[in-house]
């Protein structure tokens, strides 16, 4: 018994100081990734982590990162020819459309002002306001649309470049 005292305390004691994790479900979850997915990628333009970039980058299929296998290129390349499927992209073309990206985008401050779900998609898409500081310059309502994978993960899918290279 003597034994027993200290183990159902100890036991009282860690059951006391645990912590537990809750997921959040419902609109409010939902309301959150898609802003994530944009901090997340904003991020990775500043430390131009380009494959990070690519793979927060996409559409509802998967990101632009995930250019598929020889052999699923195959597949996809000749169904391109028939126009049931488009044909494979290289990784590097994909980085290169990140550096680009990043090049337009490389800010030192950002604010997300709101978001608005898009209507008429087949798939859901979020379309996020956000104002961009670059070169001191602020640019306001920068659309980014996000897009949701069969998998349920949030990807930028479009952003609105021309409103910063057009001045």
């Amino acid at each position: 018994m003597k034994r027993l005292l200290p183990a159902i305390a100890c036991s009282v004691l860690l059951a006391a100081c645990a912590s537990s994790t809750t997921t959040t479900s419902g609109p409010g979850a939902a309301a959150v990734a898609p802003q994530l997915t944009v901090e997340r990628f904003l991020s990775a333009v500043n430390a131009r982590d380009l494959e990070s970039m690519a793979r927060l980058f996409g559409t509802a299929e998967g990101p632009v990162w995930n250019t598929g296998s020889s052999f699923g290129c195959f597949w996809k390349k000749l169904g391109s020819w028939f126009g049931l499927a488009d044909g494979c992209v290289k990784k590097t073309d994909v980085e290169i459309r990140m550096d680009v990206i990043a090049n337009v985008l490389r800010h030192e401050d950002y604010r997300i002002r709101g978001e608005l779900d898009v209507a008429g998609r087949e798939d859901p898409t979020t379309r996020l306001s956000v104002d961009l500081v670059i070169g001191g310059r602020t640019y306001r309502d920068i659309g980014f649309e996000v897009v949701r994978t069969g998998e349920g993960r949030w990807l930028v899918q479009n952003i609105e470049l021309q409103k910063i290279t057009s001045r």
